[in-house]
């Protein structure tokens, strides 16, 4: 290493926006996705508050019903493509992985920025559907077919948005896979891989196996729309039901590609906030693995009224309860690490909390919805909005946001209010299940989703599901603003290396990181990442 490098930290090492959006630097890059990404949050977020002022009374209030359609068609394409996707891979994985591994970068530096710039170019198609041609797709973020061939609406430039956005994850998930096969500091093997580790590549295993495939159904959809071949449009001998079978062997995957890093970020905190190792290391890490596995197997269960055989359906039903076990498994170990911990909380730690309180009630809903008979009655209602919403932001989002606290001094070196923090996490939380556990209730009523006018009798879950969307955007807004604040505050004492008192590699190097992250050897513990007995001492300078 250079003197430079040890002693001058990735922001100081070059300046000027050219230095940061033409960097190789992996830390440089995860920040440029996770500045793209809050962005785009923050538009998703704007689309679907519209979204709930609508339906805050029956009746149209402000909006068409089109508009309707396509405010939550881009709303869910921003959510799902532009933020929940890549959110903790593109952002924490491409900052911390290498560190963690006790490396200087990743492996492919050049395609890890092309990866970044590929994502910008996307969200620009995405978002360029606002003001290009007859306005943005109202088919709902799956493109559904016949109707995404026949619509006049701007689906082509969403779709193939959605098409070059995939290539960006592809580039990440093989980055991580090499980094993770090559790169290891020296006496680093896989049983001693950090857990967050372990979740990257589970999931770069599915972005790199599972994406081509709705990246070949989505040109599917451009070529019916342009030269009518039949593929999907039942008027001219195609068939519908290939596309859902198409989308969902994706789109059930993907679904993994947002909740296994959300694992991995609960498997680094709970261990530094109980000051203890963690629970069934191994049954985590190959938990990871097979439900990454078993994953690719369960997309039936979107269908189930779709037409689909007895048998077909009894062996998807049986598969979606299967993926449950290794999921339960991570659970209930997380639930052992905090049992006689030290336990100290922080806003990370409340985070993770949150996350687990909120996937296990996504969780035991979607068994519901795979059960064959409750899912003739609840499929395409409510209930299912409420179910994903709990399982992607309540899990995926909340973990994002901890991840973020937890990291935070580590990142810039600087420290946010703890006291704010823990408030913005209460007001984010009630808002949160008071927006999302009504769509639930109105969803067993009966009401059906994907609708922009209902019926008297969900007013009530709609009025309250609308005032919890004012009370989780208070938090969300107090949440960033104290994060922002933490940043322009100056003369605050320094963090130091290890803040939160953790064992993992990026706690040795200095914060934030020097430009090769490290400035002395990383020294592994004794018996595993999370061998608290064995802390290394780290001196501070």
């Amino acid at each position: 290493m250079t003197s430079t490098a040890l002693n001058v930290n990735f922001f100081q090492a070059k300046k000027g926006l050219f230095s940061w959006i033409f960097s190789v630097d992996h830390k440089r890059i995860g920040l440029l996705y996770l500045y793209s990404l809050l962005t785009f949050f923050l538009v998703g977020v704007t689309l679907g508050v519209l979204m709930r002022l609508e339906l805050l009374n029956p009746g149209k209030d402000f909006l068409e019903a089109k508009t309707y359609n396509q405010i939550f068609t881009l709303h869910g394409v921003i959510m799902i493509f532009l933020f929940i996707i890549p959110s903790i891979p593109a952002v924490f994985g491409n900052f911390f992985l290498p560190i963690m591994l006790g490396t200087d970068d990743v492996s492919f530096p050049r395609l890890n920025l092309l990866s970044w710039w590929i994502y910008i170019i996307g969200a620009i198609m995405a978002l360029s559907t606002l003001i290009w041609g007859d306005g943005p797709a109202d088919t709902g973020w799956t493109f559904y077919a016949p109707y995404s061939v026949k619509t006049g609406t701007n689906v082509t430039m969403s779709v193939l948005a959605a098409f070059v956005l995939g290539f960006s994850s592809i580039l990440t998930g093989l980055n991580f896979i090499v980094t993770i096969h090559r790169l290891r500091t020296p006496g680093m093997t896989f049983m001693k891989m950090p857990l967050f580790a372990w979740a990257l590549y589970a999931t770069s295993w599915i972005q790199l196996l599972a994406t081509p495939i709705i990246g070949i159904t989505l040109l599917m959809i451009v070529a019916e729309r342009f030269f009518g071949i039949g593929l999907f449009d039942p008027s001219i001998g195609g068939d519908p039901i290939l596309y859902q079978h198409l989308f969902w062997i994706y789109s059930h995957p993907a679904v993994y590609i947002m909740a296994l890093p959300a694992f991995g970020i609960v498997s680094e905190i709970l261990p530094t906030f109980t000051q203890r190792t963690i629970f069934g290391y191994k049954a985590i890490a190959f938990s990871s693995l097979a439900i990454a596995f078993v994953g690719y197997f369960v997309w039936g269960h979107h269908m189930f009224t779709a037409g689909m055989s007895g048998p077909a359906r009894i062996i998807f039903s049986v598969m979606t309860f299967l993926v449950a076990i290794p999921t339960a498994i991570k659970v209930f170990n997380w639930v052992a690490t905090l049992y006689k911990g030290s336990i100290d909380l922080q806003p990370p730690l409340l985070y993770m909390l949150g996350f687990i309180f909120q996937f296990m009630v996504g969780g035991l809903s979607g068994l519901v919805l795979g059960a064959l008979a409750t899912d003739i009655y609840l499929h395409d209602t409510y209930f299912v909005v409420g179910h994903f919403h709990y399982v992607m932001f309540g899990g995926t989002g909340f973990a994002f946001f901890g991840a973020l606290h937890y990291w935070y001094p580590k990142i810039w070196g600087k420290m946010y209010n703890i006291k704010i923090a823990n408030i913005a996490f209460a007001i984010f939380f009630v808002g949160f299940n008071m927006l999302y556990f009504p769509m639930m209730i109105a969803g067993l009523m009966g009401m059906p989703r994907r609708y922009y006018d209902y019926l008297p009798e969900f007013h009530l879950p709609n009025m309250i599901s609308t005032f919890g969307s004012w009370v989780l955007v208070t938090g969300l807004l107090l949440m960033l603003g104290n994060l922002i604040a933490g940043l322009r505050k100056k003369n605050q004492p320094k963090v130091g290396r290890d803040p939160w008192g953790g064992i993992t590699l990026e706690w040795q190097t200095l914060s934030p990181p020097p430009v090769q992250n490290f400035d002395r050897m990383p020294v592994l513990p004794k018996d595993g990442p999370y061998d608290y007995e064995h802390k290394p001492v780290i001196k501070e300078d």
